[in-house]
């Protein structure tokens, strides 16, 4: 984590994390690069990324797509709950495809310790 900048008093922290999990049941890899700034209140933090998502099979050809988004999250004891919009592009013609173009909403919960799960839902 690293502190990019300090606006209007409230620091701008921007982190870095991979991820592992399943994506319409094709194993992937997403690295994440997010910034997050404290709201003043209500304990909001508005959030901003961006990344690569990556098939971890090379059966697939190594395909990647990448996604900007951003969001709210709050704090609930030791829970970090991230709700937001995604946007993601690919070129791939093949397991990755629907991800071109495609515009999403998500819902993340992520722990102390490290480990998070997450929901992306495809708007159309």
């Amino acid at each position: 984590m690293r502190v990019i900048s300090v606006e209007e008093g409230r620091p701008k922290i921007e982190a870095t994390i991979l991820q592992s999990g399943l994506l319409r049941g094709i194993e992937v890899t997403n690295i994440v690069t997010y910034s997050s700034i404290p709201r003043e209140q209500g304990g909001a933090i508005y959030t901003e990324g961006k990344g690569v998502i990556m098939t971890k099979n090379s059966d697939d050809n190594n395909e990647t797509a990448t996604w900007t988004g951003q969001g709210i999250a709050h704090y609930s004891g030791q829970t970090r709950r991230d709700v937001g919009s995604i946007f993601c592009r690919t070129s791939s013609n093949g397991k990755l495809a629907f991800l071109n173009n495609m515009v999403g909403v998500f819902e993340y919960e992520s722990e102390e310790h490290g480990t998070s799960k997450g929901k992306i839902w495809e708007w159309k």
